[in-house]
């Protein structure tokens, strides 16, 4: 069962851990926690006018809230909240159906296909999105505050 969560791709994400570290002048930080499993991950942005400019990212997590904040920090840097939201239902609808059928699923970057297999592990998807919320979350704040 947790054997096939653990491909090569999901792995090989993880390590790359693409934008792992720290900013030195961000605009948010935000640390979101998963109690089921004790995942933390830590985020930091610096944004200009909605977009984000750069990206880092700390986690004391699974592997599969790695490989996602690794695949947050290759494909995030230049995009919008709208982005975001969109890119995060994509992986929600994903994980809810396990694979792409039909165009169904419209998967806007690559390697997003490869959190399939945790369709079956339904307390693992908050794992995998904890990223997501959690650059979302800083997003919406500083939306929010520039109204």
């Amino acid at each position: 069962m947790i054997q096939e969560l653990y491909q090569k791709s999901l792995m090989r994400l993880a390590a790359n851990a693409t934008g792992a570290g720290t900013l030195s002048a961000p605009n948010a930080t935000l640390t979101l926690d998963n109690p089921t499993c004790g995942d933390r991950v830590t985020l930091q942005v610096r944004l200009e006018d909605g977009r984000i400019m750069e990206l880092a990212h700390d986690n004391k997590a699974c592997m599969l809230c790695q490989a996602s904040a690794s695949l947050l920090g290759e494909h995030a840097v230049g995009l919008t909240l709208e982005d975001i939201d969109r890119v995060r239902a994509a992986l929600l609808a994903l994980l809810e159906k396990g694979e792409e059928q039909d165009g169904d699923i419209d998967l806007p970057w690559e390697g997003l296909e490869f959190f399939a297999p945790v369709k079956d592990h339904k307390s693992r998807h908050i794992c995998v999105l904890l990223p997501f919320n959690a650059l979302i979350e800083i997003l919406e704040t500083q939306t929010e505050q520039q109204e």
